[in-house]
């Protein structure tokens, strides 16, 4: 009796693994997804499309970013008809299947067509109850394809990276930078490492400061922006005399706690501009909570790229900033 309890465990065992190893194997074969940056293919019929439902998606899944100068999607939506949800369609890298059927369902697939991959399927008997998934799932979709993003993001970095070692040294950090942005300025506890685009720029900041400065009178927002306008007093200049970065004056930037690397982090995003002078443009800005070496260590992303969109920009500066590791 013992004897054939054991044999079926074992025999149960064998059937998940190559159940696993079948699961691995059909995933080596998937083609490499398509797509760009922040888009999603939205599968839905196109008369639910052109009503509530649609209005939903819209609402939900495209609302304007925070922290940019002009009104840009946090995704940007294609819609196709599930007649033509075929071929290359499939490859999408984010993708949404919306229908309707018998019950109410919310899934989400990894991986299904192509990798690296979210299939997201929203079934509802009634509009009423498609409309109430959207509703209640948005900001999950949003959050998995963010953070899938910046892998996606990081992984095409890593395959030419810039030496990092010079900020090793300084800041006791190791940080993926494409080698296509290059060290433009290196002061005392301050680097600036800059990408030339065709209409503009993307940058890197990187410095650090004692936490009495960000916590002193426990007016975090006030003290970051006061750190970041006398880091752009001393290092970014404009062309005009008495011309240098500050936080635009006109917003307050939107506020945010988060982590980075594990470790307690302060994100602000805004709007910078050089004074006495027409420059402007968004920033991100994060501050990040070193207790071990009594620091907060700050990497700010921002880009000039005038009457151009500049959400994968910032994106892209984003997936920057939280590949950073600090040594332990």
């Amino acid at each position: 009796m013992k004897k054939g309890i054991f044999l079926t465990i074992i025999l149960l065992l064998l059937s998940l693994v190559s159940c696993q190893q079948k699961q691995e194997q059909g995933e080596a074969f998937l083609p490499s997804s398509k797509g760009n940056i922040n888009d999603i293919a939205i599968v839905i019929d196109d008369v639910l499309w052109s009503g509530e439902v649609g209005d939903s998606l819209r609402k939900k899944l495209a609302y304007p970013i925070d922290g940019l100068p002009q009104e840009e999607p946090i995704l940007t939506i294609n819609q196709y008809s599930p007649k033509i949800f075929e071929g290359v369609v499939t490859q999408s890298r984010n993708i949404i299947v919306v229908s309707k059927g018998i019950t109410k369902e919310f899934k989400h697939v990894e991986n299904k067509y192509a990798r690296p991959q979210n299939v997201f399927y929203i079934t509802g008997y009634s509009i009423h109850e498609i409309l109430d998934l959207i509703e209640l799932h948005s900001e999950t979709i949003i959050s998995i394809i963010k953070f899938s993003e910046i892998q996606v993001v990081q992984q095409k970095m890593g395959k030419a990276l810039l030496k990092d070692d010079k900020l090793r040294g300084v800041f006791l950090i190791n940080i993926k930078i494409p080698d296509t942005y290059k060290y433009v300025a290196e002061k005392e506890n301050f680097y600036w490492i800059k990408k030339d685009i065709p209409s503009g720029s993307s940058s890197l900041l990187v410095y650090q400061v004692p936490m009495g400065q960000i916590e002193r009178g426990n007016d975090i927002v006030g003290n970051i922006v006061k750190v970041r306008d006398s880091v752009g007093n001393l290092y970014i200049h404009g062309t005009m005399e008495n011309s240098s970065m500050i936080t635009e004056e006109g917003y307050s930037p939107y506020f945010f706690t988060t982590k980075v690397d594990g470790k307690l982090t302060y994100e602000t995003k805004g709007t910078w501009e050089l004074q006495n002078n027409f420059m402007n443009g968004p920033f991100l800005n994060y501050v990040i909570r070193d207790e071990k070496n009594k620091r907060y260590l700050i990497l700010e992303g921002f880009t000039y790229n005038p009457s151009n969109a500049k959400r994968d920009l910032i994106f892209e500066l984003e997936a920057i900033i939280k590949s950073v590791h600090i040594l332990e």
